[in-house]
């Protein structure tokens, strides 16, 4: 176990504070400043109330089940019209756009808080799939794909016999 020195050692018999050093600690306390400096660095002040001018990309959840690969992505207000997906090299790409209701004018608006314009996102997939038999549905504001795992990629019972 490494542990630092967190007092004063003074020659003739100081006091010392020994405490456990935690590598882990420190790292986060890193991620934390730079998240900070990220955020801060991708929002802007207009007329007072900071406004998001990162591009969005929706929430995306993925799992695996005994027969295929999962993808539950948030897509509220989207029609499945406003949804691309397509699989390119192996790669799962999933496009869409969100548009702005075109009835109020932006200058009317008080504050916009949600994320509006196109997105594009791309996930690697493994090579036990069935690309041809892909599947995409949107329910609820979700867009849930099912990739099928191949044959060879499924697990496979053996009973074992006893004698």
């Amino acid at each position: 176990m490494d542990y630092i020195n967190s007092g004063n050692f003074k020659k003739g018999g100081g006091k010392m504070t020994i405490t456990k050093w935690s590598p882990l600690a420190n790292l986060m306390s890193l991620t934390d400043r730079l998240n900070r400096l990220f955020d801060e660095g991708l929002w802007s002040e207009l007329e007072g109330e900071t406004m998001p001018l990162a591009k969005w990309q929706p929430a995306t959840d993925i799992y695996e089940t005994k027969d295929s690969y999962k993808f539950n992505v948030e897509l509220p207000g989207f029609k499945k019209d406003d949804v691309a997906v397509e699989v390119k090299d192996n790669v799962l790409i999933i496009k869409g756009e969100k548009k702005m209701d075109n009835e109020v004018k932006k200058e009317n608006y008080h504050r916009i808080e949600r994320f509006y314009g196109s997105f594009q996102r791309s996930f690697q997939l493994p090579q036990n799939i069935e690309p041809n038999k892909i599947k995409a549905k949107m329910d609820n504001g979700v867009l849930e794909i099912t990739i099928p795992k191949s044959e060879k990629a499924k697990a496979k019972t053996i009973p074992v016999e006893v004698k």
